[in-house]
């Protein structure tokens, strides 16, 4: 008996056509059969023309999501494993002997619906939808089989499940995991809570980017006036750092920049910074639980006393070293004859500027609707960035928002450079790692922006 087809309408574009893995309700036209929830349902074109196969669900705008591009597929535990051990070969050719990354990304590994972030003996699953929440079992059985992971752990915490009749859960599936695991990333060891954490706990998207900012974290030992001379010791001639007073300079990381890092999560780029030479890193978020995490990460690798602490709302924090620091710089640049009452304490406080602004926020425009609201929270975080980088520093800025699209990401910081008064050279532009790929054509996976921005004021370009 053959399965039950979905026909898609003559007015509608030709998404599918293009490998695009979505047949939203208002693209159908009739349905022939009467599928089951979950089921798998043959989509034709208007013209009768076999177009995929995917899983139905009639209560989600995206009513089928595409599974194959063949008629007789099935979607049991030998169906899982195929799949598991493509994406494995996959992570393996492109990240090598890593052991922590995402291994099954949904729609862009073929398995719509479905993620799976491994942390070397662990897996952390989120099942989004019905149609593989309906296989729960035949998932972990594959997972089992193709990893041999010592447990796994869902996250299915998200309420996208809601919109498809599903309940948020969490819990261990298979084995034992403990809540806090440890992984490698770029030569680091990072604790992860995969209970409590953002999401599955981590962000595997961000690994390369995080390795991009290492050109960032030396050379600024100059500005300081310290130099490389030849010195006389008693081993012998020494190239060593030299002061503008002749001393010869013993601090490790006199050539590291300043940075700050917000919205940091974990501490993952405050990491990063202190691992490539860092001099001294501020790391904010408003979670203390975020705080705390990263305290620890930053203890695990031996960088604690070069990195301060934060628990703040990142926008307030901005704005008021912006306050502080204008209100320090029309201090130091008082007319000739015009009196200033030094006795009186600043009245707006802060007034710090680095070297390095990261500004790595969640997605503030998680709807097509709040893009216009999203937009202003994208230029104030910026303007109010780019206002605290010393003058030829980096602002390294990131959008994780799919509505956030590059041009409107790219625009909004212009707005925030040309308000800010400053021009601002691009470095880098980067998109998600090797563990995140994505089916050309599917806009909706083209979500991470990350760029790399040196600063300058206009009176010094």
């Amino acid at each position: 008996m053959s399965r039950p087809q979905v026909v898609l309408s003559k007015a509608r574009k030709k998404r599918i056509e293009r490998s695009h893995p979505w047949v939203y309700k208002t693209e159908i036209d009739h349905v022939i059969g009467e599928p089951v929830p979950g089921d798998l349902v043959d989509v034709y074109t208007e013209k009768g023309k076999y177009a995929a196969t995917g899983y139905y669900n009639p209560a989600s705008q995206i009513t089928v999501r595409v599974i194959a591009y063949e008629p007789n597929v099935t979607m049991d535990k030998d169906y899982f494993v195929r799949h598991f051990e493509d994406c494995l070969n996959h992570r393996e050719r492109f990240l090598g002997e890593v052991t922590a990354y995402r291994l099954v990304y949904g729609e862009a590994d073929f398995l719509p619906g479905l993620i799976v972030d491994r942390f070397d003996q662990c897996l952390v699953v989120q099942i989004l939808t019905l149609g593989m929440d309906a296989r729960r079992d035949a998932i972990v059985e594959a997972l089992v089989e193709v990893l041999k992971p010592e447990g796994i752990y869902e996250r299915s915490d998200v309420p996208i499940r809601e919109r498809e009749g599903l309940e948020q859960r969490t819990g261990v599936l298979y084995g034992s995991c403990p809540r806090h695991v440890q992984v490698q990333e770029n030569g680091l060891t990072i604790e992860v809570d995969i209970v409590e954490g953002q999401k599955t706990g981590y962000f595997f998207d961000q690994r390369e980017n995080r390795a991009s900012i290492a050109p960032l974290m030396t050379g600024w030992g100059k500005r300081s006036g310290i130099r490389l001379q030849d010195v006389e010791t008693e081993a012998g001639i020494s190239r060593l750092p030299v002061n503008a007073n002749g001393k010869v300079v013993t601090f490790t990381w006199w050539d590291g920049a300043t940075v700050l890092e917000c919205f940091a999560h974990t501490g993952s780029f405050t990491l990063h910074a202190c691992k490539y030479g860092a001099k001294k890193v501020t790391c904010l978020d408003i979670s203390d639980h975020a705080i705390q995490s990263a305290k620890r990460n930053v203890e695990l690798n031996g960088f604690t006393d070069r990195v301060e602490f934060v628990v703040a709302d990142a926008f307030a924090y901005l704005r008021a070293q912006v306050r502080g620091h204008q209100e320090r710089t029309e201090r130091s640049h008082v007319k000739e004859g015009k009196k200033l009452d030094t006795s009186k304490p600043l009245t707006a406080g802060g007034g710090r500027t680095w070297d390095v602004v990261i500004l790595d926020p969640p997605a503030f425009a998680k709807t097509r609707g709040a893009v216009a609201g999203a937009t202003r929270g994208y230029k104030d975080i910026n303007l109010q960035g780019m206002k605290l980088v010393n003058e030829g520093g980096y602002l390294v800025t990131a959008s994780c928002s799919y509505h956030m699209r590059p041009e409107l990401f790219m625009n909004a910081i212009l707005d925030a450079a040309h308000d800010a008064g400053k021009v601002l050279r691009l470095i880098e532009w980067r998109t998600a790692g090797y563990d995140h790929p994505q089916i050309a054509g599917v806009d909706e996976g083209h979500y991470l922006k990350f760029a790399v921005f040196e600063v300058r004021s206009k009176g010094n370009s």
